[in-house]
């Protein structure tokens, strides 16, 4: 039996703690496992599926993902989603896997610099995982960033506000989320807390960055989803060359406790997502496994 999902479909039955679980689970099967833009990725659980998705770069209004999910033992199609909102939950579990593992225990406040899709699947999956006390929020427009602080009050139950600088949204927070499509620097490193832990989704390469070196230098520990993916890059992730590369932790290997995550109360973590290929066939199998059994 085939299953399609669209995106009500995944909007209504994807909640936050299955995409963490997922997606923590994904991080230790591609530990294990050992070993630029794209149109396809692919994953392999090995004697349970494989998959792919695919998706195109040239931005038609109406643009949707595919994310096809195959029975590894028959060969069969097991499910399909279409459009982008699996994607977009996969990469917010990620991030609630990154916060889950790097920030501070009595982590409650959050603030966020975006307020489009990404920037809202980081905040839901980060409430996920910590007892959010309150979210701050800023972008460019005044209009989305209350409606944003809205949705996190209406949707997730967490005092949230609308701020008029990415300063202000970031300074005195315990988890930072940086989900924007800017090219050039959104934050300065120096109004982070002592302990503060950065997600950073948006542009990450040495030529078009949300964030800057300063944050790079200033953070203790440096994490990403897919070190691989992080160097293949064209141009390369920022903290993939030097003199960062050789400090870049797999957050698969942190939560194997292969490496070491945080350590002090005051340590900066940064978390860059990448976006480890096959996670959206991972939890596309997780969806299938809860609709079967709902039946």
């Amino acid at each position: 039996m085939t299953l399609l999902f669209s995106d009500d479909d995944v909007a209504a039955a994807v909640d936050a703690p299955l995409t963490v679980a997922a997606m923590r689970d994904a991080l230790l099967a591609a530990d294990a496992r050992g070993g630029g833009r794209m149109v396809l990725t692919a994953g392999h659980l090995t004697g349970q599926w494989y998959g792919f998705r695919s998706y195109d770069t040239f931005g038609h209004p109406e643009s949707g993902q595919l994310v096809v999910l195959h029975d590894a033992t028959t060969g069969a199609v097991r499910a399909i989603a279409v459009g982008e909102e699996l994607g977009s939950r996969r990469t917010g579990g990620l991030g609630g896997v990154a916060v889950d593992a790097l920030a501070r225990a009595d982590a409650a406040t959050l603030g966020v610099v975006g307020s489009g899709r990404q920037a809202w699947t980081q905040v839901w999956a980060a409430a996920a995982v910590r007892p959010l006390r309150e979210v701050t929020v800023y972008s460019r427009s005044a209009a989305r960033r209350e409606a944003f602080a809205a949705r996190v009050r209406a949707e997730l139950d967490v005092p949230a506000r609308a701020v008029g600088s990415a300063a202000a949204a970031v300074r005195d927070r315990d988890v930072v989320v940086l989900a924007t499509t800017s090219t050039t620097p959104v934050l300065d490193a120096a109004d982070l807390a002592p302990g503060t832990h950065v997600n950073t989704v948006g542009f990450k390469q040495t030529d078009r960055h949300e964030f800057g070196t300063d944050l790079l230098d200033a953070a203790d520990l440096l994490v990403t989803d897919s070190p691989g993916q992080a160097t293949a890059y064209v141009p390369p992730m920022l903290a993939a060359v030097e003199p960062y590369a050789g400090r870049l932790r797999d957050l698969g290997a942190v939560l194997a406790g292969a490496v070491p995550g945080r350590t002090g109360a005051d340590q900066i973590s940064v978390f860059c997502s990448t976006g480890l290929a096959g996670t959206e066939v991972f939890l596309l199998d997780r969806l299938a496994r809860v609709a079967v059994s709902a039946r």
